[in-house]
């Protein structure tokens, strides 16, 4: 039987792992930059910014979902869902469904106004996994991101 608990700094170093896992099987890999130092000042330094829980059977974190708050002007505090993360030969157990209602018990304990993620609009497995909580996806948003590098770019106006 799994055990989801709250992530603590020593689970860092495995979170990145499923992380690159997961960066894999969306065919991003290359993109992950992140390092376990990095998590630990951003998520147990002076001012964490993330939060996670893991799922752990036999002593082994094969799952984690990771979040942070976000604010939103029309409805105040919501609750970003970042990743969740099962390891491959773990799936198909239930551990994502424990997850990802611990993830939801926090966002209510929180007094989060709700809670919001993304989904690869290819990733049918999550999609329908997301359909039986009765998920609102929506249509209309476009993502839109900016990296370091090229924020730089447009302050120096290279």
């Amino acid at each position: 039987m799994p055990h989801i608990r709250e992530g603590v700094d020593g689970d860092l170093p495995r979170v990145l792992e499923l992380v690159k896992e997961l960066a894999a099987y969306e065919r991003a890999l290359g993109e992950v930059s992140n390092t376990v130092q990095a998590m630990k000042e951003d998520g147990f330094g002076k001012s964490p910014i993330f939060g996670f829980f893991v799922a752990e059977v036999d002593d082994l974190i094969v799952g984690v979902s990771l979040f942070y708050y976000r604010y939103s002007t029309w409805k105040g505090r919501r609750l970003y869902l970042e990743d969740i993360v099962v390891t491959e030969k773990m799936r198909g157990q239930g551990i994502g469904k424990l997850l990802f209602e611990a993830t939801l018990q926090y966002s209510n304990d929180h007094k989060c106004t709700g809670m919001m993620w993304q989904v690869l609009d290819w990733n049918e497995p999550a999609i329908n996994f997301y359909k039986k909580y009765k998920t609102r996806f929506d249509p209309e948003w476009i993502n839109c991101t900016l990296e370091a590098e090229e924020i730089q770019r447009i302050l120096t106006k290279e």
